[in-house]
């Protein structure tokens, strides 16, 4: 059985923005199709999600819940409205706010994938963070329709941390991940307290800003933690300030964003691969700098 659902979403909304760097081992993009595997609590099933002319977006899945899961990863019901009015006059950021104010970044259906993405791109770049997350996913859940579906706890701790080694995860990653998904409820912190969350989870080794930032983003769809060091980040912030950056360095590009700071961080790195956010160095400059600050040391 499908159930369908014609829904307006709250303030400026662009499927089309949120889905374009969407695809991963859970969700496909056919046209102007977004299709994904959610978890609906009661096991994983097939959603679907267009949008019309008018803004409207119909919404498919197999049950009542199975919608709500698609709600929530499309984040079509998280009004931005205010991050929009706030900033739309920031250097870095109006260029982006004007022509993409109806991008939210997409969620995933689990915190468990969103935790894997976090631990599988602690810096290193995109491309070979993805491979392996889709690889493990690939190799752990169930395939519905040619697409996986998300994975939990349970299909992660399975694994002896040296079996996932093949997967191309290095084992100080893979023993971090591993003990998580043994030791703690992890999809019940979309419940909890932010806050309370955030200390559980940095109490362990291997889970810094970085994957804090990624998992509330994504995971727990809050846009109050910044994904501080993320490479990418790391590379925009050099660009602005026009020599090779830290850490510490894009937690304080993010620090006026405050409350907004996870969702300024994807429109600045959306703007910047658009030309939108004025810097002062490009990619070979970048990277001539990269070079220079590891040499210094």
């Amino acid at each position: 059985m499908t159930i369908e659902a014609s829904l307006r979403p709250r303030g400026p909304y662009s499927l089309a923005l949120t889905c374009k760097r969407a695809h991963d081992a859970t969700r496909r993009i056919d046209g102007r199709t977004l299709t994904a595997v959610v978890d609906a609590g009661g096991g994983p099933e097939l959603a679907r999600a267009t949008q019309r002319g008018d803004g409207t977006l119909e919404l498919r899945a197999e049950t009542e819940a199975g919608l709500a899961e698609l709600r929530f990863v499309l984040a079509c019901e998280d009004d931005h409205s205010e991050f929009l009015r706030r900033f739309a006059e920031d250097p870095l950021l109006r260029g982006s706010i004007r022509h993409l104010r109806g991008l939210r970044p997409m969620r995933t259906s689990t915190v468990t994938q969103a935790l894997l993405r976090a631990i599988c791109g602690q810096l290193i770049e995109a491309r070979r963070a993805f491979a392996i997350e889709r690889n493990l996913i690939h190799a752990t859940t169930e395939r519905l329709d040619g697409l996986q579906a998300p994975p939990r706890p349970g299909h992660l701790a399975r694994f002896a941390p040296a079996q996932l080694f093949r997967f191309g995860l290095p084992s100080r990653k893979a023993t971090t991940l591993v003990r998580i998904c043994r030791t703690l409820d992890i999809e019940r912190f979309r419940d909890l307290p932010g806050d309370a969350t955030e200390r559980r989870l940095l109490r362990e080794r291997g889970i810094g800003p970085w994957s804090i930032g990624v998992v509330w983003t994504e995971g727990l769809g809050r846009y109050d933690r910044g994904i501080v060091g993320d490479l990418g980040l790391l590379k925009l912030c050099s660009a602005i300030r026009g020599r090779w950056v830290d850490a510490d360095d894009t937690a304080e590009l993010l620090a006026p964003y405050e409350e907004w700071a996870g969702l300024a961080c994807v429109y600045l790195l959306a703007g910047w691969r658009r030309g939108l956010v004025p810097v002062q160095l490009n990619g070979p400059m970048i990277r001539r700098e990269r070079v220079q600050a590891r040499y210094a040391t």
